[in-house]
Formats: structure tokens, C-alpha cells, sequence
């Protein structure tokens, strides 16, 4: 096979050695712009587990980078005049110039020619070859010459870095904040051979215009940074090459092959440096090409085989990259933190690492961590317990932990009537442990139900039926209950969920109402736009139902207002565009009526009061992240306790981007932004992710729903697995302190 690498460094490089290890007949050819020893930036980071397996692939290669490599396994974070330090992580620096001699070195002895110095300009001229990589970094020819084909986007994200380096040996990967009259400072340091370190300097756009950094040379900049860390650095000097302030390029592909032509490492894909995944990456790449090369005989099939398989993967990785650079993007909004919240903040940015994995690798700093959160609650037992199990108080109402039952519509009911369903679906749930229980989506009137199978709270009839079920669950599980209080508005009238999700009903449909005639989807109803009655008399059956809940025995109230029905409707631009003082452009405006349905309920309900909320409707023009910032200060304002973080479900056309946890950054920017308690929902399952998002103060409380529906006793086997003495109810007492032995 006749193979040609357009790009040198590690994917290509590394690929070539594959492919000679693999069959020394193979002819690689690697076409290079820069010189041997020509790179830019310091070191590179490889976590231990990389390293074991490049020694899967290709051992030679990896006992020389281990050979020359900085080991270390702490992490220091330096903030507010503190130092947080967390060991058990093991990561290696090494030169990145030394990773290239390695890989050139070992690829020329396996019989790979090296052709530097070698500008491709016309990638075409090489496609007599049998494949063709596109291996040529962030600014790849390849890329460029076929971008119809490969479908490039490049996000450019708005901070500012620059790549320096020092001869300070740090100890650790170390992170440092500083805060000048400019603003604040970012370091990323980390020794890669003894006597040199990577000193990387991020802050903001504005910060950096304010410093006058945007015109400063690379000399200027050097200066600089040795001012304002000179006691940091300890009067070692900060080092240049080639070291210009630039923006990070977020490059994603939407197709990683044509025809024999297929992209590797930056030219197809980056992970912020924050991760430190970026040559992680490309040569894991280039072991997931060589397989597939190995596996497929003809090239065509081998690259679609190689893109099904790897695309995955580098998702995820760039997922976790995605939110950990936002974390560096936004770490203004934490300046009110204390250190060691700030430090799991850091710690746990990319939602990867979590609270159970710290503890296993770092147990004294996870054990000060969970002290320091139990104290806050006000527990001083010792042990401290873990932070899910830590009471959480509103107003006068005491939650006995921080686990919720989140709402989930059953479509059972009768009239709006719960009944025996609804009386063992909660009651075991609740008897399963959560600090607090959430009804499903109860509506305020027959017309605002979602479907003829969901509760309402409309009549005494209901209140009564529901004081059935909050007697038994404050009784039997003392836990106390809340009610999910929503109106569906345009969503409404349609079948129930296992009939056909939104679909309208075949006969028997009501009339929806809307703040805009903009129906769901083309096959629902119309909705009739509300008139000043119309919301007048809305709003008083949100106040009747509030009235009700009290009767019903309910102790907390949650508002509907997300997920496309009425009241997100009103906020939403995609779905209001009124132009009555009610909608249109501006969010005070779609805001008012929402606003006035809270303020009219918390004039009759005193107790804890919260508002779920689409904090993006993940759709263009839609309510973005920094609107919810706003919309939950207003709702704050007005009288909620506390915002319940959710997204989407608002248009038919919304593009979600899931992943684990995927919904928490939201809630970690409200709760420091708009500062509000949070609870956040969406693909929480574990308890090291919910202690995860508390200790790094994410979220006041983790709302679980799947997770709960699949298990009623999570919350008591989480208790379970973590070594804590949840009570059982007496007639389940036997079970004090039992662990199931595993199955053989």
C-alpha cells in the first residue's frame, strides 16, 4: 500500500509506524512544511493510562517517552491566597520537540521517508496514492482543499491565550488565578524535563485589551507575565517561542473521509489544551486507522469503518473539552467562592472526574471537602456524611437530603383524578429516601392538561384525592411533597404519551390556548392567542390551585414554566411574538405574564416556592443561556425560592446536544450568576455525579428521574454504596445495614 501523510507531526507520524510495523512493504510517504526541529509551545501532557496504551501499539516508541518524560500526581490550585492541593491523578509533561525527534527518529528506522520542509499546496497531487492523510494540524490544506466534503466548522472561542514557558520546576500541574486592575488571570503550568515548564496565560478578551496586551510584542508579553507572577515564579524567567496571543479553535468535521483521503488529530478535531488531549488524541487516532486498515480491504471501506468507530469517542472528548474550556472562559462568575469549592469546581470542570473518583485517588482532600460542605448545612457529626445527605433548607422547610423525585407525567389519571397509581407510584418513591417529592405536571384546569390522562388540581374532589397520597408519603416516609403546578397550553389536547407523544387527539380535543397562534407541529391544533381575560382568568387558576395545594397538604409548590407549555411560551421568541406589551423582542415584555402568574401564587402560598425553566430552547433565535440568567433573576425577584434548571422541549425543531450531566452547566451558571439556589436535572444516575455537582456547588439539589422510575430505593442503595445509615421504615428494619452479596 502506497500511503501519504500530508503532516508530521504526531498523528502522521505515528500512523507511518503503525502501518510499517504492520507490513514493512508498505511505502509511507510523510510530507512536512516545517523543519525537523522546527515546533511551536513547550511540553505535552499524557495521563498514565495514554502511556499504557501507546505501549499496547508500539513499545519502543513509549519506552522512549517514558524515558524522557516529567511524572507527576498532584494538581495545585492556587486561589484567593489559598492552595489547594489534590494528589492520585498521574500525568507525564514531555517536550513536544522530543516527542517529535522520538516519533521521526523511530518512523525513519521502520522505513518511513520524512520530507520536510515540504509546503503541500494542492493536496490533489497526491490522491495517485492508495490513502491520503490529512494530518496537518489547525489550519490543514487538506481540510481546506475539501471542505465540501469534510463539512469544517470552526468555532473560535472569545478568550484570549498565549503559549510561554519557564524555567520554574513545577512540582505539579499547577493552576494559578490572579487578579490584577485589568481583571483575571489564568495559569496553566507544568513541568515536561527538568529545569523546563509550560506557562500558559489565559484571560479574557476584555482583560486582555485592558492590560494593552493586543499590541504587545512577543518581548512585551514575556515582560509582562514576568511582573505579575514574579513571586510566583520565584525570579525564574518566562521563556518565548514563538509566543503570540491567539484564540482557541474549536474544529469539529461533520465527515472525516473522501474518497482515500481521511482527516487525523487537530486538522479534524481539538480538545482545549485545558484537557490536555490534544496529541492524546491524535495518535489514538492513528491506532483506530490502523486497525481499521488492517480489518477492511478496500481503503473506502476501511475509512467509513474507522470514522463509525472513532467519532464517538473524540465527541465525548470534546464534550468534556467543550465544558471545561467554558469553565476557563467563565471563571469570573466564581470569584465569591471559597477555596476548596473552587478547587472540585476546577477539579471536576469537564464532568469526567467526579467526587467517589477524587475520593479513591486523594481520600484527605475529598474527606476536608465533605466536612467543609457538612458545616456549611450546619452537621457537625463526624463522620461527615456525604454531601447528598446533607439537609438542605427553604424557608422553614428542612429537607432531610438533597436528592428529588423529579416530575414525571404518568397519564393515569381520571378527570384529572389521581388515584391508586398515582398513590403507589409516589409512595414507594418516596419511601425510597428522596429529601423531597415531586408530582408529575398537575394542571390548573381541565383545558390546561396535557392529555384526558393527566392529574389536575381544579376542585375539592382533587385536593381531596390528593391528600390521600401526601398523608401516606408524610406519614409512612416522612418526606415532605411537592406539586408540580402547569397550564400545557399549545402542547395540550393530545393523546397520551404511549399513543403518540404530542400527537392531537382522533376526537374530543379542547381548545388550546397560546400567547401567539403557532400551533406545536402542523398537525396540532391552533392554538387561540390569550386576550387580557384570558390571562386574567389563567392566572386566577394558578391561585386557586396554590389555595388547593394547601388543602391538598402539599408543602412546596413548583411552576410549570418550561418545556414549551403555556407559561415557557410566553418567554420563549420562538413562540411569543406578541406585540401588546406581552411579547415580542424583548424579554421583560414575554417575561410579564409569567411574572404574574409567581407573584399572584406567592401571595397565597408562603411556603417553598420553585420554577422550572428552559434555560435554552436549543434553537436558533430561541432563549439562550445568558436570557435564563435573566429570566431566573426575575423569577428570584418575584418571589422563587429556587430556579429548576432544565432546556428544550420547547420548539419541535430544537437540537439538543446531550451528553452526561449535560444539562448541569446551565444550572452552575444561573446559581453563580443570577445567584439563586439551583436544582438541576438531566442524566444525573449516579451518586458520585450528584455529589460531584454539589460539593463543586453546580446545583443546591440534584433532581433524578429515570434513574428513580427504574429504582424506587435509589436514593437508599446510594446510601448504601457510600457507607451511610439511611433509617429504613420500620417494617423494613431488617434491612438496617444490609448489603446484597454480589451475583457470581
Amino acid at each position: 500500500m502506497k500511503i501519504v501523510s500530508v503532516g508530521g507531526g504526531p498523528a502522521g507520524l505515528y500512523f507511518a509506524i503503525l502501518m510499517k510495523k504492520a507490513d514493512p512493504a508498505h511505502e509511507v510517504l510523510v510530507l512536512e512544511r516545517n523543519k525537523a526541529d522546527d515546533t511551536f509551545g513547550f511540553g505535552v501532557v499524557f495521563s498514565d493510562q495514554t502511556l499504557e496504551n501507546l505501549a499496547a501499539v508500539d513499545p519502543e516508541s513509549r519506552d522512549e517517552i517514558t524515558r524522557s518524560f516529567a511524572h507527576w500526581d498532584d494538581i495545585e490550585i492556587h486561589w484567593k491566597g489559598e492552595t489547594i492541593r489534590s494528589t492520585g491523578h498521574g500525568f507525564s509533561g514531555l517536550s513536544r520537540q522530543r516527542l517529535l525527534d522520538i516519533l521521526q527518529r523511530r518512523a525513519s528506522a521502520l522505513g518511513v521517508e520524512i520530507r520536510y520542509q515540504t509546503e503541500v499546496k494542492d493536496p490533489e497531487a497526491h490522491l495517485g496514492a492508495d490513502l491520503v492523510l490529512g494530518a496537518d494540524g489547525v489550519n490543514s490544506t487538506v481540510r481546506q482543499r475539501f471542505a465540501d466534503a469534510f463539512q469544517p466548522s470552526i468555532d473560535w472561542r472569545p478568550n484570549r491565550f498565549v503559549w510561554l514557558g519557564t524555567t520554574m520546576p513545577f512540582e505539579a500541574f499547577t493552576f494559578y488565578f490572579k487578579e490584577d486592575a485589568h481583571g483575571l488571570w489564568r495559569v496553566h503550568a507544568y513541568r515536561y524535563e527538568p529545569g523546563r515548564s509550560t506557562f500558559i496565560l489565559e484571560t479574557t478578551e476584555k482583560t486582555w485589551r485592558s492590560a494593552g496586551l493586543d499590541e504587545a510584542s512577543e518581548d512585551e508579553t514575556v515582560a509582562f507575565a514576568e511582573r505579575l507572577f514574579r513571586e510566583e515564579l520565584r525570579g525564574h524567567p518566562v521563556l518565548k517561542n514563538r509566543s503570540l496571543w491567539r484564540s482557541f479553535p474549536n474544529v469539529r468535521c461533520g465527515r472525516w473521509r473522501h474518497r482515500n483521503v481521511v482527516l487525523l488529530g487537530d486538522a479534524c478535531h481539538t480538545a482545549h489544551f485545558s484537557i490536555g488531549s490534544g496529541t492524546k488524541l491524535a495518535l489514538e487516532d492513528a491506532v483506530a486507522l490502523r486497525d481499521a486498515v488492517l480489518e477492511e480491504r478496500r481503503v473506502e471501506d476501511a475509512l467509513a469503518l474507522y470514522e463509525s468507530r472513532r467519532k464517538p469517542a473524540v465527541e465525548s472528548t470534546q464534550r468534556a473539552a467543550q465544558t471545561s474550556l467554558e469553565w476557563f472562559e467563565q471563571t469570573e462568575r466564581y470569584r465569591d467562592m471559597a477555596p476548596l469549592p473552587f478547587a472540585m469546581s476546577l477539579l471536576t470542570r469537564s464532568l469526567r472526574v467526579t467526587h467517589e473518583g477524587l475520593r479513591k485517588r486523594d481520600p484527605a482532600l475529598v474527606k476536608k471537602v465533605d466536612v467543609a460542605f457538612a458545616r456549611q448545612a450546619g452537621v457537625t457529626a463526624e463522620p461527615a456524611p456525604p454531601p447528598i445527605f446533607t439537609p438542605f433548607k427553604v424557608r422553614d422547610l428542612v429537607l432531610a437530603n438533597r436528592i428529588v423525585l423529579s416530575p414525571m407525567c404518568q397519564y393515569m389519571a381520571k378527570g384529572g383524578l389521581p388515584d391508586e397509581w398515582h398513590l403507589v407510584h409516589l409512595g414507594s418513591r418516596a419511601l425510597g429516601g428522596p429529601g423531597l417529592v415531586l408530582t408529575e405536571m398537575t394542571d390548573v384546569s381541565p383545558e390546561g392538561r396535557i392529555s384526558p390522562g393527566c392529574t389536575g388540581i381544579w376542585s375539592r374532589e382533587h385536593a381531596g384525592a390528593w391528600r390521600r397520597i401526601t398523608d401516606f408519603v408524610h406519614a409512612k416516609a416522612r418526606a415532605p411533597v411537592g406539586i408540580q403546578l402547569g397550564h400545557a397550553g399549545r402542547k395540550g389536547s393530545t393523546r397520551l404519551a404511549w399513543e403518540g407523544m404530542d400527537e392531537p387527539l382522533d376526537s374530543g380535543n379542547w381548545e388550546v390556548l397560546a400567547p401567539s397562534p403557532i400551533p406545536w407541529t402542523e398537525r396540532n391544533q391552533v392554538p387561540r392567542a390569550m386576550t387580557r381575560a384570558d390571562m386574567d382568568r389563567v392566572r386566577d387558576e394558578f391561585v386557586r390551585a396554590a389555595r388547593l395545594s394547601e388543602e391538598a397538604g402539599f408543602d412546596w409548590i413548583e411552576l410549570h414554566a418550561a418545556h414549551g407549555y403555556l407559561l415557557s411560551t410566553f418567554i420563549s421568541p420562538l413562540t411569543n411574538v406578541r406585540t401588546d406589551g406581552y411579547g415580542g423582542a424583548r424579554l421583560a415584555d414575554r417575561l410579564r405574564f409569567p411574572l404574574e402568574v409567581l407573584r399572584a401564587i406567592r401571595s397565597v402560598w408562603t411556603k417553598p416556592l420553585s420554577v422550572r425553566i428552559s434555560a435554552s430552547d436549543w434553537a436558533p433565535g430561541g432563549t439562550t443561556p445568558e436570557d435564563a440568567v435573566d429570566i431566573a433573576r426575575a423569577l428570584g425577584e418575584a418571589g422563587a425560592d429556587l430556579i429548576d434548571v432544565s432546556t428544550g422541549s420547547v420548539v419541535p425543531f430544537a437540537e439538543p446536544v446531550y451528553g452526561r450531566l449535560w444539562q448541569t452547566p446551565l444550572s452552575d451558571r444561573i446559581r453563580h450568576e443570577a445567584r439563586i439556589p439551583t436544582m438541576t436535572v438531566g442524566g444525573i444516575s449516579t451518586a458520585a455525579d450528584a455529589n460531584s455537582i454539589l460539593v463543586a456547588e453546580r446545583a443546591d439539589l440534584c433532581v433524578l428521574a429515570r434513574a428513580q422510575l427504574y429504582d424506587p430505593y435509589w436514593t437508599r442503595h446510594a446510601a448504601t454504596e457510600l457507607g451511610h445509615d439511611l433509617e429504613w421504615p420500620p417494617p423494613y428494619s431488617s434491612l438496617q445495614g444490609y448489603v446484597p452479596k454480589p451475583s457470581k
